[in-house]
């Protein structure tokens, strides 16, 4: 096995574990208040379009980003 079957594998082993974590992270659930989703964060509304691209988004488009750089 040389450098490049080496480097494949620990991409292959990387990839797949990143697809683990992903499909086993626990999602947050959508918050409602008085009919209108809200930001789990900021309780602010989260944005129709970020919805209909997202249906269970949890955040507002702001706060995700937020959350995105935290981790």
């Amino acid at each position: 096995m040389d450098e490049f079957d080496r480097a494949q594998e620990l991409e292959q082993r990387q990839r797949d574990q990143a697809i683990s974590r992903a499909r086993h992270r626990k999602r947050e659930a959508p918050r409602i208040h008085d009919g209108v989703r809200v930001c789990i964060d900021c309780d602010e509304p989260v944005e129709p379009a970020r919805i209909a691209l997202l249906p269970d988004a949890a955040r507002c488009i702001s706060c995700q980003t937020d959350h995105e750089r935290r981790r």
